[in-house]
């Protein structure tokens, strides 16, 4: 199993910065999310252990926040190189969000996750302003992410 490092890593490679892309702690943050998700649905099993916490701005993986805070809403620059390798299934899983959500913002890709069960879940009785570090079910992921699947 892969850690946060390694999935953000893979993300941060796919930056295409000779075009001008960028891509904040936000934006990874959800990216690593989604792959998380995916890998659910996919492999039927995570692709890295560290949870996920239901926060205002969305789905967090402390360890990531903790790694790229000092980048707040800045691009965040290309790793010198990314050493770990990837199961065929891991990249398809990774190659996959990245073509559905690598385009997306960093604002987009907040409000769509505030508006999906997981996080609501995570997050049922607290104010929408209000701190949380309540953990984002990897069954409710994995459930919700099903039916897109199926429908």
């Amino acid at each position: 199993m892969k850690n946060f490092l390694d999935i953000a890593g893979y993300f941060l490679c796919r930056v295409d910065r000779e075009a001008g892309d960028t891509i904040s702690p936000l934006k990874l943050q959800k990216l690593v999310y989604y792959a998380q998700a995916w890998s659910l649905v996919f492999r039927n099993k995570p692709l890295f252990f560290q949870d996920i916490e239901a926060w205002v701005s969305g789905p967090i993986i402390r360890d990531v926040w903790n790694e790229y805070k000092p980048y707040n809403y800045r691009d965040i620059p290309a790793p010198d190189e990314l050493e770990i390798e990837f199961e065929k299934d891991e990249i398809e899983v990774l190659e996959e969000v990245w073509n559905t959500y690598g385009e997306l913002s960093a604002r987009y890709l907040k409000e769509l996750t505030h508006s999906e069960t997981p996080w609501l879940n995570a997050r049922k009785d607290l104010e929408p302003a209000q701190p949380s570090n309540n953990i984002i079910s990897q069954d409710d992921m994995k459930y919700f992410y099903s039916l897109m699947v199926e429908a």
